[in-house]
């Protein structure tokens, strides 16, 4: 971003909120500081006034909240650390071939008897015969492909 508006006389930056600027404290205030020195003002669109103000009051207010947006993160980050070494992988998601094996098996299936069949096809192919995701909708090419090269 800065980058992009250096020497183009850009003077506000618009954010949707203060933390989506920053979910760590430090790098709020860092970035928030580095901005204005660079006569940059910085508005969370959702509390314009948030790093406008720069009163002792508001300072406060935005390092609190600052200190809340990191401490959310650090919780998500947890919970979902917690949850994938309940499914037992590190790195996310069960794949499919785990928990839908006739998925997997009629996907091969598909494949083998046309091999030039396409991702969307096979997709659409899936499911016309009533192979979808939980929410009703059709798997999607990417999701095909980690089941194909899972053979």
């Amino acid at each position: 971003m800065l980058t992009a508006i250096a020497g183009n006389g850009v003077r506000t930056v618009l954010v949707e909120t203060a933390n989506r600027f920053a979910r760590d404290l430090i790098v709020q205030e860092t970035g928030y500081r580095f901005l204005q020195a660079q006569g940059i003002e910085l508005v969370a669109v959702d509390s314009p006034m948030m790093f406008l103000d720069d009163t002792p009051t508001a300072a406060l207010i935005r390092q609190i909240l600052g200190a809340v947006a990191q401490f959310e993160k650090a919780a998500l980050v947890s919970r979902l650390a917690a949850a994938r070494k309940r499914l037992g992988r590190p790195g996310g998601k069960t794949p499919l071939t785990t928990t839908r094996p006739d998925l997997t098996a009629r996907v091969r299936q598909l494949r083998a008897d046309d091999p030039s069949l396409t991702l969307r096809a096979l997709a659409s192919a899936l499911a016309a015969e009533d192979y979808v995701t939980p929410s009703g909708k059709a798997y999607g090419p990417s999701a095909l492909a980690r089941i194909l090269a899972r053979t």
